[in-house]
């Protein structure tokens, strides 16, 4: 059983790395977290970098060239961004199946990436709200 007690001076920090190696090593274990494993192997060195630090990551579309921001999430993740970075549309399309997240994003990457045409055809676009894209918390 685990006993809480208030932390000392100088503690709280350590408690805080304690809490999030659990996080990390005990969701890999997880279908979610073998599926954002898979998700970051597929990524290049700096969407990694972008994902780890932003909590989402940026694809340039196989056909168009856009950008697109893809945020953490089953639905209503994908943005695609203006010229100076900001949101546009937002893009609401994943394939079938009870799918864990990391599988969803990576599944709208390669989309992006290779058929975007094809993608941009099913997706059901939105006014994105800024408020729901907030800089988002990095996934473990």
């Amino acid at each position: 059983m685990l006993r809480f007690t208030p932390s000392r001076a100088g503690e709280h920090s350590r408690k805080r790395a304690i809490r999030a190696l659990f996080i990390r090593y005990g969701a890999e274990r997880t279908p979610e977290g073998r599926s954002l494993r898979l998700l970051r192997q597929w990524l290049s060195s700096a969407q990694r970098k972008q994902f780890a630090e932003n909590g989402y990551f940026e694809v340039v579309g196989s056909e168009s060239g856009k950008l697109y921001r893809i945020y953490p999430g089953s639905a209503t993740n994908v943005c695609e961004l203006d010229e100076r970075g900001r949101l546009k549309t937002g893009l609401c399309f994943l394939p079938s199946g009870d799918l864990p997240i990391g599988d969803i994003m990576l599944a709208q990457k390669i989309a992006l990436e290779s058929c975007e045409g094809r993608a941009l055809a099913v997706a059901r676009r939105f006014v994105p709200n800024g408020l729901s894209f907030r800089r988002s918390r990095p996934l473990p």
